[in-house]
């Protein structure tokens, strides 16, 4: 098990709630057999070739990023939107929720805070997800990646930003809130303690004692 180490960042605002924002995919969910089979499908339909499998390996960017590997740029947009209609047959049955991903929303809900879901993902199929998986943060916000997220952060007030990626924590730093990474996706810990992650868990499991230990030092 990788080690916890953070800094304590400055307190937050008294008045302030506890915010604690999360991404989607490998962070919360295990999408790689859903997006799998949506790239398989989408494959066939269009007639071009898409290695699945090499896809899943890359999720976290916005998903026009993992079609400019198989399509010309002309054709990206269109063939995205369709990407999109079929999601939902395709991607929400067979996608599990990661180790944690309850009980990480949970615990954050259970000190009176807010539990936010800020994602690339289109959002409606984010929503689709959670709701599929019973999983239920206070609020969605989709169609942002690495620094784009840092908005939605702002907007709520997140001290806390919780990724799996590199982009997860360019994003928590551009808005100025702690970036809380877990080695569950494309990036390995190394990664993302070179991209400035706070800090590093071995995954969501560990999540609540974490917070729980975070917010007592906030309180002293």
């Amino acid at each position: 098990m990788a080690a916890m180490s953070f800094e304590t960042p400055a307190a937050p605002v008294a008045s302030a709630p506890l915010t604690v924002g999360f991404d989607l995919d490998m962070t919360l969910i295990d999408s790689r057999p859903g997006i799998k089979a949506a790239y398989q499908a989408l494959s066939a339909e269009t007639g071009t070739f898409i290695d699945a499998d090499e896809a899943v390996t890359r999720l976290g960017p916005p998903l026009a990023e993992e079609l400019a590997y198989w399509f010309p740029e002309t054709e990206i947009e269109a063939v995205a939107d369709r990407y999109r209609e079929i999601y939902p047959a395709y991607a929400i049955a067979p996608t599990t929720a990661m180790p944690g991903a309850r009980e990480a929303i949970e615990a954050v809900q259970a000190l009176g805070g807010r539990a936010i879901v800020v994602t690339a993902k289109h959002e409606p199929n984010a929503r689709l997800h959670l709701t599929h998986l019973g999983i239920e943060p206070d609020a969605v916000i989709g169609w942002l990646w690495a620094e784009a997220k840092a908005g939605a952060l702002r907007a709520y007030g997140a001290q806390v930003y919780v990724g799996d990626h590199v982009g997860d924590v360019r994003g928590a730093r551009t808005a100025g809130a702690l970036s809380v990474a877990v080695p569950t996706g494309p990036c390995p810990e190394p990664e993302l303690r070179d991209a400035g992650a706070d800090v590093v868990l071995p995954d969501l499991t560990a999540l609540p004692q974490w917070l729980a230990e975070y917010v007592r030092t906030q309180e002293l």
